[in-house]
């Protein structure tokens, strides 16, 4: 069983700190693990000395750093775009080809394979993505509600309650949670696959019980999502 002490340490290895979590646990060897979110948990055995704990962990350093810097690179964000007929866009994680037209009226619908985006005046690349985004951002309001009712089922009970979503535009983060309780989460995340989407929303209801990235909020996060390292690399990788 493991003892969710929390220790925090750093240790410092050349011109860096490596800042950790330490876990004492019934186990007889010791697990380094490093997160996409840069977060170190470090799981050793239950009397081990932690001048030999220091000194694996400095024989692991260059692999822990390379690591970090691997994560570091999956950013969110969205390659520019023109507004322009043939490029593509994303929606729940599939690519549509842009086709904008003069009509009667301004709209924007999936067909085919095809964002048809009809302009009352002839189509300019800032009248379509003056439209397309607000496409975004009503389907993003539908899309993360139907997705919040999926993801609380596994919250509901624990004594918390069910929080308010918000959307808006964020240049570096999928989602967050404010002190009052209530979901952000940016417009951009309706472009990816479902899984993703639900991904960020279980992120932010772990918060609602553990507000940092310590170890019980990474325990209760893989109880209610075990793949969750994989749908995040691959909301990184798909997004960026």
């Amino acid at each position: 069983m493991v003892v969710l002490s929390g220790e925090k340490h750093s240790i410092v290895y050349g011109r860096k700190n490596i800042d950790f979590f330490l876990i004492h646990s019934d186990r007889k060897t010791m697990e380094i693990a490093v997160y996409p979110d840069s977060t170190i948990i470090v799981r050793a055995p239950a009397r081990s000395d932690f001048s030999l704990i220091e000194k694996k962990i400095l024989k692991r350093a260059r692999w822990i750093l390379r690591q970090l810097n691997y994560f570091r690179q999956f950013t969110p964000k969205t390659p520019v775009r023109c507004y322009v007929n043939g490029e593509t866009h994303l929606y729940l994680g599939r690519q549509y080809r842009l086709k904008s037209v003069h009509g009667p009226e301004n709209s924007v619908r999936l067909l085919h394979g095809f964002f048809h985006v009809t302009c009352r005046k002839a189509p300019t690349p800032v009248t379509v993505k003056k439209l397309l985004n607000q496409w975004y951002l009503e389907k993003a309001k539908l899309q993360f509600a139907e997705s919040l009712d999926r993801c609380w089922k596994s919250f509901d009970g624990l004594g918390i309650a069910k929080p308010v979503i918000s959307v808006k535009r964020m240049r570096k983060r999928w989602g967050s949670l404010s002190d009052k309780g209530m979901v952000t989460l940016n417009t951009d995340l309706v472009k990816a696959p479902r899984e993703c989407i639900d991904y960020v929303i279980t992120h932010e209801l772990c918060h609602l019980l553990h507000n940092n990235h310590g170890p019980e909020f990474y325990k209760l996060l893989e109880s209610v999502l075990p793949d969750w390292e994989k749908i995040k690399l691959k909301l990184e990788l798909r997004m960026m």
